[in-house]
This record gives structure tokens, sequence and C-alpha cells, in this order.
């Protein structure tokens, strides 16, 4: 069984309600100041996930283990980030699982970096292209925090000119223009990988989608996904006036073997060569 007792350098999920989260790091000496007072964090190391703890007011916290949604919403931004909701359908369409490689660009907050990281397991790899210096700094400090940084490998380059990788289960896109980038994704998947793009626009997806049916892709589909929550309470229970709406489509297809070109019928042949011979003949 893992170990579910609380070390000196865990990251915990301290809990007051369901607005108020927040992701810190366990350090012994240091303190979490809190409007509702502070939290001693001494006073965590060598207790239990989903044990209470008590503020210097006196109010009552709880310790909780983060899960792999909390390191995404709890990401360091400096972009926006995949939700969820999204991350979800993306794994779930790329048909990832333990032992997988997975091409990635671009990489920004890491937020869906750190999913696929999670599924692909300890023995597969995720590759994920970046051009801002920025974006990737700030994706390995995520990705170090929710230990899953082994398992990525972060390059800098534009995967429009062209993806290094080969026999690849997956290439995952979330960047300007998916289109310029489909040919390469081709090269890069193992026969029926399978290629999926995220976009805000449907103006992005009509040119991927036209890019893909060139480029010897199948099953092309498109989806969004909206999520609402409900507000749940006996004689009060009703959908939240506020929803995660349209944050963008997601694509996905597979890739098929280029046809290859017919045997020439050997009527065909002789027509040519004698086609050729007259030619020859009238010169």
């Amino acid at each position: 069984m893992v170990n579910q007792k609380i070390s000196d350098g865990d990251y915990v999920l301290i809990y007051l309600d369901a607005r108020r989260t927040y992701m810190i790091k366990v350090e012994a000496g240091k303190t979490f100041h809190t409007h509702k007072g502070y939290l001693k964090l001494d006073e965590l190391i060598g207790k239990e996930f989903g044990e209470p703890i008590k503020s210097s007011l006196g109010i009552t916290f709880t310790t909780l283990k983060p899960s792999l949604t909390d390191y995404i919403m709890k990401s360091s931004r400096n972009t926006q980030i995949t939700y969820p909701k999204d991350a979800a359908l993306i794994v779930m369409f790329s048909g990832i699982g333990p032992g997988s490689k997975v091409v990635e660009s671009g990489t920004g907050t890491g937020a869906l970096t750190t999913a696929l990281a999670h599924y692909v397991g300890p023995t597969g790899k995720v590759t994920t292209y970046e051009l801002r210096s920025e974006f990737q700094k700030n994706a390995a400090k995520n990705l170090q925090r929710s230990k899953l940084i082994d398992r990525v490998e972060m390059k800098s380059g534009d995967v429009t000119l062209g993806i290094e990788e080969r026999d690849v289960d997956a290439v995952i896109l979330d960047l300007a223009t998916p289109w310029l980038v489909v040919p390469h994704a081709y090269e890069a998947l193992k026969p029926s990988g399978i290629l999926v793009s995220f976009s805000p626009t449907i103006d992005q997806v009509v040119k991927v989608t036209e890019a893909l049916k060139e480029n010897n892709f199948v099953f092309i589909e498109t989806i969004e996904c909206m999520m609402r929550a409900m507000q749940v309470e006996r004689g009060k229970t009703r959908p939240q006036t506020l929803m995660t709406g349209h944050t963008g489509y997601i694509t996905h297809a597979r890739k098929i073997l280029k046809p290859q070109p017919e045997p020439m019928q050997q009527e065909d042949a002789i027509e040519q060569e004698e086609n050729w011979e007259k030619a020859e003949e009238t010169a």
C-alpha cells in the first residue's frame, strides 16, 4: 500500500470549502497564511492525508492528497490551460495508455502534458515541443511538482517544419496552425496511429479537417465539450448559474497507409509499348 502520511516536501491540497482550496508544498519551519488564520506546516508532517488541521484562529481545514485534476487546475500559468474536461476527452480519443509514445505541441503551461505523462505511465514517453522558452521553463516546474517530469522530453522546435520522432502512438496538437503539422504527423505516427487537435475556432477546425482528408487520415470527427455543474441541496437542486462553456473543439483522426498504385494491366502495357514504337518510327 502506498504510504499516505504527509512528508516534508510533499504537496498537499488544503481544503476549506468547495470554493477555497490551496495547493501548498510542505516545508518544515514554514507557515501558510490565509484569511482564516495561519497553518504551521510542521504540524502537517506525519499526518495522514485526509486529516483535519486547525488554523491559528481555530478554523478547521482538511489536508487532501492532490489528484491529477488538482495539479492541472492549480498549475502555474503564463498561458491558458487545457481544462480537465477537454484533457480527459483528448486522452480517450488518443487511445494512449501505459507504454505509449506521444508527441505533443505546444507545451504551454504543461497542463495537458501532465495528463498525457500520467496516462503513459513509467514505461511510456511524452515528447513535447514548445517554441517559447519562458513557457517551457514554467511547464517544467509544473511537471516537477506533479512528479511526472521523468516521463517527458521537452524540445524547442517548430513542428510545422517537421517532427523528428517516428512510430509514435499519438500526436496531440494545441497550436494556432495545426493543419501545417498534419503531413509531419502522418510521417511520425504508426499505421493506425491517432492525431488529436484542439482548436478554439471553427476556422481552424475546417482547415485541419481538410488537411487530414488530403493526407490519408480517416475516422475524422470533431466534437465540443461543455460542462455544467449542479447545485445539490434538498429542495433547491438545480444547474449552477455559471458553467464552463466553450473552450475549444477537439478533432481526432486515424492514420491509414497510403494506397499503392495499381499494377499496370498486361494489355495496357502492350498498348503503351506499341505507342512508343509508333512514336519512334515517325520521329
